[in-house]
């Protein structure tokens, strides 16, 4: 398995986003729902329209951890929720298949997509977990608050956290900068 990093430049998420946008409002909306929710693809695509149609958060049961979230939603996301979900059933899956309507997509399906726009938008080390990375990257730089993110993400320690979001990489290279014999 290889080791996928956040999108840590703000213009690279404008630009996977307007790519998103171009190919597929399905994958645009996957997208956005991903890095403003820090969700697990697998938790993202087990949910249905009536999951988050009008609604401030969103209640889950994790798969990989089988506890139950509450999850506030940003206006960001509920902003594409309401764009996204106007149109469609409540008993409708959110990222439904293109043919077969009456199932979402796969991890598979959701990582070559994502894996396609990474390609076109130069980045690397690109996947599923992409999304909660940069949702985790990201909350961290703005609050600076690892002790609410871990619990948000269910990590053990902080230190888990700040390996996995990246930034004791974004440490560790800096230090190397400014460091020289």
């Amino acid at each position: 398995m290889e080791y996928v990093q956040p999108i840590r430049s703000t213009e690279k998420i404008k630009e996977v986003k307007a790519i998103l946008k171009r190919r597929s409002k399905r994958d645009y909306f996957l997208f956005v729902l991903g890095i403003n929710t820090g969700l697990r693809v697998s938790d993202l695509l087990q949910l249905k329209v009536e999951d988050v149609k009008d609604r401030t958060h969103i209640n889950i049961k994790e798969k990989k951890t089988g506890k139950q979230k509450k999850f506030k939603l940003n206006k960001s996301a509920i902003e594409a929720i309401k764009d996204y979900t106007e149109t469609l059933d409540d008993d409708r899956y959110l990222f439904a298949g293109f043919k077969n309507k009456e199932k979402a997509i796969s991890r598979v399906q959701a990582y070559r997509i994502l894996n396609e726009v990474a390609k076109e938008a130069g980045l690397k080390e690109i996947g599923t977990h992409t999304m909660r990375k940069t949702f985790g990257y990201h909350f961290y730089q703005k609050t600076k608050d690892v002790a609410l993110l871990q619990t948000i993400f269910n990590h053990s320690a902080p230190s888990v956290t700040l390996k996995y979001i990246g930034v004791n990489q974004d440490m560790m290279d800096a230090a190397m900068d400014d460091f020289a014999l």
